[in-house]
């Protein structure tokens, strides 16, 4: 009796191909794999499409990361002059850099899928579709699972642009990648990675225009952050910075592309060689949800606070389930799901002290709220910005004077947001990400010692500013 017993509950528990599959190899579908494999003896799979790592190592931010960093040597070397550096004869071979960046891709992809395959996970190279709740189609194969984790991210969202299907164009997923540097370029949304592309191609010395429905670029940021990156693309870049202007129309023919714009209620028209579409992203949701009964909208896969979707046994994190975005918070929501699941903590998600950056030359980072989310929000703050051009001796010792720090705190001086633009802001932002995370005030971030000619010091100069207006 005691023999079939154990017998019933092994083909009960192998009633599945496996225990959970992961559908996506990004960074949340990869830590919730690694987490699980290391957490539990399970049969766990994850899916890939494309290439293992997804589009955080062949084709965003590690991509993103080289090009960027080509493109700003190229750009300082060109404009070492003051220091008495020549760079009249000075040249670049464009498709050996395209080739380094694409090396790099493939050798992260390599290490990622040599990760999973040493924690024993089952990698299946395809795209995944939902028969029912238990069932995926990968390509011609089908596979059951206990649970399913979707972690599938996001895509370029295009919408309201005539012309759209008929002309060429690039998305953020390959503009870095043209082999065959332009003459002209139009990014189409100035945005984080709209941005960021139009500085890569204005810094190699293309004629770069920037077009942005909203009243400023980086819509998303405070003006201050707006105003400082705008005026260094136009002024030391000579990119054609356009607000409040709609990109209605795409059009071709054999000479150059065609962009036509409306500004002001007027339509204008330009020619260029190539157009980026920069336009925001949307969720990848068409893996046959319905088929799972997998609830979803516009905005993403709904969830609730366990990341736990209408279908009980599937969960989503990551892009695709919409909301704030960025490699680290998806990352922590991999790896959060995993310990749930496995533990069944009630350990409730803290997004405290996660930063944004914007790798724009110079840097934008923020973390916590920036001013428009309290104003938003209707709640009190206060707050002290202190601009590097008031700071002689630091902005000399970093030929640097155009950035900022400011930093917003609570009545009782707890800090509760900050943004900063400055070369490596994405560094020294993490002092303050940390006081967040820590719910630490401006009395400790003042009270710290920090170099007195580095651009950390305005840190400290702002939280003394503040103390002493409480």
């Amino acid at each position: 009796m005691f023999i079939k017993s154990v017998i019933k509950l092994f083909k009960m528990a192998n009633k599945f191909d496996f225990d959970y599959i992961i559908i996506g190899s990004g960074p949340a579908g990869t830590s919730a794999a690694l987490a699980l494999a290391n957490l539990t003896r399970k049969r766990i799979a994850i899916v890939e499409a494309g290439e293992f790592g997804g589009s955080n190592v062949s084709s965003r931010d590690l991509p993103y990361s080289v090009g960027l960093k080509f493109s700003k040597l190229y750009n300082d070397a060109k404009n070492a002059g003051k220091f008495g550096i020549s760079g009249m004869n000075l040249h670049f071979n464009f498709p050996t850099a395209v080739s380094y960046q694409e090396k790099t891709s493939a050798a992260a992809s390599k290490k990622c899928q040599e990760e999973l395959e040493k924690a024993k996970v089952t990698l299946l190279h395809g795209t995944a579709n939902f028969l029912d709740a238990n069932t995926i189609a990968v390509d011609k194969k089908q596979f059951t699972s206990a649970r399913f984790i979707i972690a599938t991210g996001a895509r370029l969202a295009a919408k309201e642009i005539t012309g759209i299907d008929s002309v060429e164009y690039f998305t953020p997923n390959n503009a870095l990648k043209i082999r065959r540097l332009p003459k002209a370029v139009c990014v189409v949304g100035a945005g984080t990675t709209g941005c960021e592309i139009a500085q890569y191609f204005a810094e190699l010395g293309v004629r770069t225009l920037l077009v942005e429905r909203s009243g400023r670029i980086l819509p998303r940021e405070d003006e201050e952050v707006a105003t400082a990156i705008s005026d260094h693309f136009t002024k030391n870049l000579g990119i054609t910075v356009l607000p409040s202007t709609r990109v209605v129309a795409l059009e071709q023919d054999h000479i150059s592309k065609r962009v036509v714009v409306n500004r002001g209620g007027q339509e204008k028209m330009t020619r260029v060689d190539t157009i980026v579409l920069a336009t925001g992203s949307e969720p990848m949701v068409d893996l046959g949800l319905e088929n799972a009964r997998v609830k979803y909208k516009n905005s993403g896969i709904i969830v609730d606070k366990a990341f736990q979707t209408s279908a009980k046994n599937i969960f989503a994190i990551g892009d695709v389930i919409g909301g704030e975005s960025s490699t680290s918070i998806a990352s922590y929501q991999g790896s959060f799901l995993a310990a749930s699941l496995v533990t069944k903590s009630k350990t409730p998600l803290n997004y405290a002290g996660f930063t944004r950056v914007i790798s724009t030359h110079p840097e934008v980072a923020v973390v916590g709220y920036n001013e428009d989310d309290l104003l938003k929000r209707d709640r009190k703050y206060r707050k002290e910005i202190v601009r590097f051009a008031d700071l002689p001796g630091v902005a000399a010792c970093n030929d640097f004077s155009d950035g900022f720090v400011k930093i917003l705190a609570d009545k009782n001086a707890k800090l509760i947001g900050a943004t900063i633009v400055a070369p490596n802001a994405s560094l020294m932002i993490q002092e303050l990400a940390m006081a967040i995370r820590h719910n630490l005030g401006l009395l400790e971030i003042a009270s710290t010692p920090h170099g007195a000619n580095s651009l950390n010091n305005a840190i400290v100069v702002a939280a003394k500013k503040l103390l002493r207006k409480k």
